[in-house]
């Protein structure tokens, strides 16, 4: 299941709307011939767009609307390819359960990576101290007055101030 809220926008499985349906292509699944089916008919119909299956938008539509019918056939399509992707999964952990393993944790392989990865980058809690001790260890910088700039405060002396003067040499 994805993150989705229900009355979100889904993926639209009849998106690749085409012509009516004439023939069946050699080697077509059962699963090809219905979503064929399911795109001549959105195309017969002439939907381009319809809410989604049960959200209020739908319920709103007459019943003789076509997009309710579309939004059903939809839902129908949507519910038909998440079991057959359930289906294929069952058989692989059945019959190929490295490859089933490897399937189901490769999201989950590929997060832990992206994460080690940033978690590479950023300094470790004990590189910082080092860092900081290393920066408090440093000589203090000599403050000079420059010409054409406004005096300089001396810090740990309040009103006192850097101002340049020319030297003759």
């Amino acid at each position: 299941m994805t993150g989705r809220t229900p009355h979100q926008s889904s993926p639209r499985p009849l998106a690749g709307r085409g012509p009516a349906l004439r023939a069946v292509p050699d080697g077509a699944t059962a699963g090809d011939v219905t979503a064929l089916r399911a795109n001549a008919q959105v195309a017969a119909l002439r939907v381009d767009n319809w809410p989604q299956y049960g959200s209020p938008e739908w319920l709103r539509l007459h019943p003789q609307d076509p997009r309710v019918y579309v939004a059903t056939l939809e839902a129908a399509e949507l519910h038909r390819i998440a079991e057959a992707e359930r289906a294929r999964l069952d058989w692989l952990m059945d019959n190929e359960p490295d490859e089933w393993w490897r399937e189901i944790t490769a999201e989950a392989r590929r997060e832990t990576c992206r994460r080690v990865r940033a978690a590479k980058s950023m300094e470790s809690a004990v590189e910082v101290r080092v860092r900081q001790a290393r920066a408090g260890r440093r000589p203090p910088h000599k403050l000079t007055a420059t010409p054409g700039w406004p005096p300089v405060a001396i810090p740990g002396r309040p009103g006192e101030y850097l101002t340049y003067q020319e030297t003759s040499a």
